[in-house]
């Protein structure tokens, strides 16, 4: 019988542990929200085939490197990085990178946390029907004021606080965590497929299939291009230091590389029926398809919801589904920062989990104030929520996944890759070198420059921002917000 490899983490003991968790890693929001909108938008079919085309070829190649090294080190990203120095007499300086992936996947954990909480929140609304005869008015006012409102703030936190206990509740136990994995996400899968089922038989799942993987050749332009890349690098979650904690915990025998690439179709299918769900039930929302982001599954939706037989039903059901997917993104997140929180202090688990959820509890609040009673507090016309988002995705995850292509790609011993690896064949270690060390990471600077450009255009057309010109504000057809204010009032939270 083999030795067990050491490690101060634990391991998992299913072998198929590693898949259920990179799915819950890979399945994300972005997932429901924004992946149907931007196929529907930009080509339908030939979007989903450059978007798989991208994730296979261009990051991909990322996340197994981030996985191999911590299954190699059985570390975390930090602790892996300063092996991985110590053994080829690198500059220390490349631990920075480890540190900084901690700080990103911490600040992601807060956002997610508090988005889930607005999800967990419309699974009792739905169930205790306030979608009945819904309007996008009435639905736009419902998300305002659980999110905007700066009179009744103190309902979001509860919610808040309420999301946090059910991460925690499971994160306290490493085998709890194992066990959620192999149980919420094939739960997830067989709620999806029964809601697609369900949209088939009402006859308003072709309709929806078609808007999201017909193929559109006409529909097809450069931003095609753009946002299958972006999309196909920030879905996998790279950048956050979670591979490596899962590659870390990877039982013996674990299935590595057919696990990998089959989480990636998996998010490409997913994200498609996800589609069919939402777009069948939103159907009745007049301009449903130029909705995406919270409008479209906190407005759209549940207009959609309230004009059909059963609706408390199946809203329970669709938000269920939705809360899943965030409750699993957020316990993938809480456990790469526990897991670097227990090897630096050497800390029991219950104390680490508890830390790490406090702390975001906290960084959390500043998010969901940014909503509400903070909402004017800016710093060169930035909420204090559109920084933390900004500067995480735009600055740190690319900077992360930039550096770590770089080290492994150019700086890694001949023959290491193959290591990393094992039992590879020589050209796909070849294609996996050539990714890392041409493709990433260019690929990574532009895209992250371009989103935060993107981001920043965004908030000039919505007034959001003290210095754009005048011009990025007539591009809404809406006037900017007057002395130097945030605009303010019903449905901004809808813009998210």
């Amino acid at each position: 019988m083999p030795t067990p490899p050491k490690t101060t983490l634990g391991l998992w003991s299913g072998r198929s542990t590693f898949f259920w968790a990179a799915a819950a890693a890979t399945i994300g929001l972005g997932n429901l929200w924004h992946f149907p909108w931007l196929a529907s938008q930009f080509g339908g079919g030939y979007f989903v085939l450059l978007y798989l085309f991208f994730l296979l070829v261009i990051t991909l190649p990322l996340l197994m490197a981030e996985a191999a090294l911590g299954r190699r080190h059985r570390h975390n990203l930090v602790l892996a990085m300063r092996s991985e120095t110590r053994d080829r007499y690198q500059s220390p300086r490349w631990r920075w990178l480890g540190r900084v992936s901690v700080l990103s996947g911490f600040l992601v954990l807060s956002i997610t946390l508090v988005i889930g909480s607005i999800c967990l929140a419309y699974v009792f609304y739905g169930a205790f029907g306030r979608f009945g005869d819904a309007t996008p008015l009435s639905m736009t006012g419902m998300l305002a004021e659980l999110v905007e409102s700066p009179y009744d703030y103190r309902e979001f936190m509860a919610w808040h606080a309420f999301f946090i206990l059910l991460v925690g509740a499971v994160a306290f136990r490493q085998e709890l965590v194992e066990r959620a994995f192999r149980l919420v996400m094939p739960v997830f899968l067989a709620l999806l497929l029964g809601l697609v089922w369900w949209s088939w038989e009402q006859g308003v799942g072709p309709g929806a299939l078609e808007s999201v993987a017909g193929l559109r050749w006409q529909d097809v332009n450069g931003g095609t291009v753009w946002f299958a890349l972006s999309h196909a690098f920030y879905t996998l979650g790279i950048g956050l230091g979670i591979w490596a904690v899962l590659g870390a915990l990877m039982a013996p025998g674990s299935p590595f590389k057919r696990a990998v690439f089959g989480v990636a179709l998996l998010d490409t299918l997913v994200g498609v029926l996800a589609g069919v769900v939402i777009y069948g039930i939103a159907e009745s929302f007049d301009g449903y398809g130029d909705v995406r982001g919270f409008g479209l599954v906190f407005v759209a939706l549940p207009v959609g919801l309230g004009g059909l037989e059963y609706h408390q039903l199946l809203a329970t059901a669709v938000f269920t589904l939705i809360v899943l997917v965030a409750w699993s993104s957020a316990l993938v997140l809480t456990e790469s920062v526990v897991s670097w929180l227990r090897e630096w202090v050497i800390a029991p688990r219950p104390v680490s989990v508890l830390l790490v959820l406090v702390c975001a509890w906290l960084m959390g609040l500043v998010t969901l104030y940014s909503f509400n009673i903070w909402a004017d507090v800016q710093v060169a016309g930035l909420t204090p929520f559109r920084w933390i988002e900004l500067l995480t995705s735009g600055l740190l995850i690319p900077a992360v996944a930039a550096a770590l292509a770089v080290f492994l790609g150019w700086l890694a011993p001949v023959g290491y890759l193959n290591t990393l690896l094992g039992n590879t064949q020589e050209w796909l270690v070849r294609v996996w070198r050539f990714a890392l060390r041409y493709l990433l990471p260019v690929t990574v600077i532009v895209v992250g420059a371009g989103y935060s450009m993107m981001s920043l255009k965004l908030l000039c057309d919505n007034g959001e921002l003290i210095w754009c010109t005048p011009s990025a504000h007539e591009l809404s057809g809406e006037p900017p917000a007057g002395d130097g204010e945030r605009r303010r009032g019903p449905g901004k939270a809808a813009e998210f």
